[in-house]
């Protein structure tokens, strides 16, 4: 058994019942947001090494995921509510008796949310831990480009009513398995014990069209846009982590976050596919320690393997 075992529980924050896995004891505080089509199931690796760090370690299903409340409508999945859960369980981990500063660590969707919620301000942050999922400003950027336009023809399919979730679910959600497999590099990192879990995930009833709401309502929502234009410099210190063998994000969509992040550190994962932090656990776990404990972050070679130490 684990020294840092991860237990579940549920979370009152925002208005909505979170179902959390949890994982230390720790004074700081680590909150974990994960991307789609995944769950709380993908940071099974990183929760134990943030406990060891002396966190309290938190990866709650976001809304609509697992056994989370699912609001209804588009609406309820725009960002503005997605900060807010953000915000409402930093403050329920306030009333928890955890006090100490907030490390915020995000991928995928959850990368969304979490730059979104860092450039707020809402709430401070000591730290930001985000993986394959850019700035903002860059990504509105990358847009523009047809290259990344066919990176992301799978947002414009999403708008499609009904049709996505029936071809998601369908053959025992042989979809969502392909989605893991199919991109990874290291595939035997997806054994059909972990694509279970996100199988059994996307098949609990109204939970597809949950997961895909998160897509239609940024497509339908411009507000934020406009502030994009010029976006603040994000003072809070960052680690970007970024698998290079990303399907659907391109790496040069990481180029210039150096200029909107006043304290930035990049470590790029060659032969690692979008789901870094599943498919190269040893080497992101690594980064992120020696990145939180201030000393150099090692680069990485082919397939996660470890160089030496390099100096930031």
């Amino acid at each position: 058994m684990s020294e840092h075992p991860i237990s579940t529980a549920y979370i009152e924050a925002n208005g909505l019942a979170f179902e959390v896995d949890m994982c230390g004891e720790g004074e700081k505080f680590a909150l974990f947001l994960h991307g789609f089509p995944e769950n709380k199931f993908s940071w099974r690796h990183q929760l134990p090494l943030l406990a060891e760090l002396g966190y309290t370690a938190w990866a709650p299903n976001l809304r609509g995921y697992g056994g989370t409340s699912r609001p209804k409508g588009v609406a309820a999945y725009r960002m503005e509510h997605l900060k807010a859960d953000v915000a409402g369980l930093i403050d329920a981990a306030r009333t928890r008796g955890i006090k100490g500063p907030v490390t915020l660590i995000a991928h995928d969707w959850g990368g969304a949310i979490g730059w979104a919620f860092a450039l707020s301000g809402d709430r401070p942050l000591e730290r930001f831990i985000v993986m394959n999922l850019p700035h903002p400003a860059l990504f509105l950027k990358g847009l523009k480009s047809w290259a990344q336009i066919r990176r992301s023809w799978y947002i414009f399919f999403f708008q499609l009513p009904w049709l996505p979730e029936k071809l998601f679910t369908a053959r025992n959600a042989e979809a969502i398995a392909q989605a893991f497999v199919g991109m990874a590099v290291t595939k035997s990192r997806f054994p059909e014990s972990v694509l279970a879990e996100y199988r059994k995930s996307a098949l609990i009833p109204g939970a597809m069209t949950a997961m895909i709401n998160y897509y239609r309502a940024s497509f339908r929502d411009r507000s934020g846009a406009s502030a994009l234009s010029e976006p603040p410099i994000l003072e809070t210190p960052t680690l970007m982590l970024w698998g290079e063998e990303d399907a659907a994000l391109g790496r040069e969509l990481t180029l210039g976050t150096e200029k909107l992040v006043k304290d930035f550190t990049i470590r790029y994962l060659p032969q690692v596919s979008h789901w870094v932090q599943q498919e190269a656990p040893e080497a992101v776990n690594a980064m992120i320690r020696a990145w939180i404990e201030g000393r150099p972050v090692p680069q990485a070679g082919p397939r996660g393997q470890l160089l030496i130490e390099a100096a930031n």
